[in-house]
């Protein structure tokens, strides 16, 4: 073999070396049970505002904290801390969230939501008749 072609060879190996490292890294949707598996490390879990139980939030206390309850596919309900702010406007109208944190002490710790929202225009959505 040529020391071009072991060059080649050689450096498409580092490249797919490099990308398979970069995918490891990818976050996967779970859920409370397995987040609770391994405390501490983060994942993204998709789940459903308890409108039942409400937010427990006081702006005079911990303006940057607040807490609610949330139910994940699975049907685990689990306390959820967000320690990045305020509540989100409307998340008790929300359809789903996906929220990025760690289980810790039976409760998972949120540094962010992403809420799902309903489209506001499907109820309104009206066929037209030809003009």
């Amino acid at each position: 073999m040529k020391k071009i072609h072991i060059a080649l060879l050689l450096l498409v190996v580092v490249a797919i070396a490099g990308i398979s490292a970069t995918f490891i890294n990818f976050s996967t949707y779970e859920t409370f049970g397995s987040a609770a598996k391994t405390p501490g490390k983060s994942y993204h879990v998709i789940g459903f505002f308890d409108k039942s139980k409400g937010i427990n939030y006081d702006a005079k206390t911990d303006p940057n904290k607040f807490t609610f309850f949330a139910k994940d596919k699975a049907g685990n309900m689990t306390q959820v801390v967000f320690i990045n702010g305020a509540p989100p406007r409307d998340i008790d109208k929300s359809e789903q969230l996906v929220m990025k944190g760690y289980m810790q002490d039976n409760k998972f710790v949120c540094s962010g939501i992403q809420m799902k929202c309903p489209s506001k225009y499907k109820k309104d959505m009206v066929v037209g008749e030809g003009a």
